[in-house]
């Protein structure tokens, strides 16, 4: 998931255009948007259906009539070409995410839904404070899952954005599949610019691989399941390694240039702290010689703050791999705990 962290029921067709449509969700059509043609005359589109059919027995008639509805959106290509999040130091990034009305939304999200973190907590051993993080850094708890509609901006990106078309043709086909799979309407269902969906904003791969039927009502639900959305915020991260309660990440400082090779070395945590420290690199609290963890720098107001990331920092960064976004997640997760537990503290005084 690179991108930010995508509500309706699939429409019935009035007339089922082939018996072989069952293999395909089913669609209502509406009218082309003035001087914005649909994609069925784009010659991409055309291979992309023929593939479709050919591998996934889908209806050429059907994808033929979703696709003369799927749309070009320049602003899409706009916001592709001019990502927010890399014009950002951290401490402009930090802004737009530990805010108190995010904290206080996470506080209300957490006591809402206490009992679904505990269990996903329990069942799936994914910290509930990291589970709301996320969800209030992707969607501010539900409040934004996306506004362009996720059938555009996957065609949009998959043939008319050659950097990433390949794996945006993929998520397409993917979506196809989901659509099928979990009754989702292709012509209203809306996330964001890059196709992300629901309160997690899963791309279409990571919905079909991670999402889970935490609820067991049949259905994976991203909208409206809180059970669904938990349950599946936690699965992936849980997939990814998640070790319960231990440490994300510490902040370090440095002398001497040994740090500077280290920097180079990626997120995942590779060297061992005894190794670390011989390069001049000291944690602000100790840590076992072994434990293993990659450096990080981050741009303060005042100059460039130095963090350890850990095994669980690297996970969140499986969720989106910016360390910016790791680090507002785990930074967010920390306020909302403290301030949880201090006013669960004054119920009790």
């Amino acid at each position: 998931m690179e991108c930010t962290v995508i509500l309706q029921r699939i429409l019935k067709s009035a007339v089922v255009l082939l018996a072989s449509l069952a293999a395909m969700p089913a669609c209502t059509t509406t009218t082309a948007a003035p001087g914005s043609p649909g994609y069925i005359d784009h010659p991409e589109a055309r291979a992309f259906i023929d593939e479709m059919a050919a591998r996934h027995d889908f209806s050429r008639a059907e994808l033929t009539a979703i696709f003369s509805q799927a749309q070009r959106r320049e602003d899409i290509l706009e916001l592709m070409r001019r990502p927010a999040e890399k014009q950002l130091a951290w401490h402009e990034y930090r802004k737009i995410f530990l805010t108190q009305s995010r904290i206080d939304g996470g506080i209300a999200y957490w006591n809402q839904h206490a009992d679904i973190l505990s269990k996903a907590e329990r069942e799936l051993g994914v910290d509930a404070q990291i589970i709301v993080a996320i969800i209030g850094v992707e969607t501010r708890y539900g409040g934004n899952t996306g506004s362009h509609r996720v059938l555009d901006a996957l065609a949009t990106l998959a043939f008319d954005y050659p950097p990433r078309s390949k794996f945006f043709r993929g998520e397409l086909e993917q979506y196809l599949v989901l659509a099928h799979e979990e009754n989702i309407d292709l012509l209203s269902t809306k996330g964001s610019y890059a196709g992300a969906m629901g309160y997690g904003q899963f791309i279409p791969s990571s919905y079909r691989h991670y999402a889970v039927d935490f609820d067991q009502d049949g259905k994976r639900d991203l909208w409206n399941s809180p059970m669904d959305i938990i349950g599946s915020v936690a699965n992936y991260i849980h997939e990814h390694g998640w070790e319960l309660g231990a440490t994300v990440t510490l902040p370090a400082s440095v002398s001497g240039d040994g740090y500077n090779a280290v920097l180079k070395q990626g997120l995942k945590p590779h060297t061992a702290m005894k190794q670390l420290q011989q390069a001049g690199i000291t944690p602000a609290t100790p840590l076992p010689d072994k434990t293993l963890a990659a450096l990080i720098t981050l741009e303060n107001k005042d100059g460039p703050g130095y963090w350890l990331a850990l095994n669980n920092f690297y996970v969140i960064t499986r969720y989106n791999r910016s360390p910016l976004y790791a680090m507002a997640v785990y930074q967010l997760s920390e306020e909302i705990r403290q301030a949880r537990a201090l006013s669960l503290q004054a119920r009790h005084d």
